[in-house]
């Protein structure tokens, strides 16, 4: 039994250290799409069904009472949902109409 309690806390030391690098995962796109003032190549698609997909891993994360993926996940969504900040605060102005030539 001793055995078994050991094996179950090293997997979830495993699992929280997968929470925390997963966590991690889109800080590199956070920083850097800051840094750069631009969003231009991220693909809105891809954080839209990457959100919904880590709201449904939070749902059954709270519904297992699984604290590494209620972590990974939440971490994730928090960068996603920043991402999508700065796709719409560093989207692209319209095109300026050329002048008028003088006449």
């Amino acid at each position: 039994m001793q055995a078994m309690t050991s094996f179950a806390h090293l997997f979830s030391g495993v699992g929280l250290l997968a929470a925390v690098l997963s966590g991690l995962t889109f800080f590199p796109q956070v920083l850097h799409t800051w840094q750069k003032r631009s969003a231009q190549g991220l693909s809105g698609s891809m954080l839209a069904v990457g959100g919904a997909s880590m709201v449904l891993w939070l749902a059954y994360g709270a519904y297992t009472h699984s604290l590494p993926i209620l972590l990974g996940n939440g971490c994730n969504l928090f960068f996603t949902l920043l991402l999508v900040y700065f796709k719409w605060r560093y989207r692209a102005a319209p095109p300026v109409a050329p002048a008028a030539p003088a006449s």
